[in-house]
């Protein structure tokens, strides 16, 4: 039960940061960008920041939500959900 609450924190702390964390990113593979396009190796443009933004908030809140229902499942063995998610 201890990996699942921290894959909840996990998910919740990427939703929470998903602008740092993005930012951050974003500037490290905008500088891999210019590198290669210096040696001459063509590669698509950068995302915006704000599409890298809503990636990283989306995969927060899907991680979250994916534990909090393994979690469900894991107290309450006989549920619906459960019966519907093994068959």
């Amino acid at each position: 039960m201890f990996v699942e609450i921290t894959r909840l924190a996990l998910g919740i702390l990427i939703a929470l940061f998903h602008r740092p964390i993005a930012d951050f990113i974003i500037g490290q593979e905008r500088a891999l960008v210019v590198m290669f396009r210096q040696r001459g190796v063509p590669l698509p443009a950068v995302p915006t920041t704000d599409t890298v933004r809503n990636v990283y908030f989306g995969l927060g809140i899907g991680l979250a939500l994916f534990e909090i229902l393994r979690i469900w499942m894991l107290l309450h063995p006989l549920s619906t959900i459960s019966a519907l998610l093994v068959r």
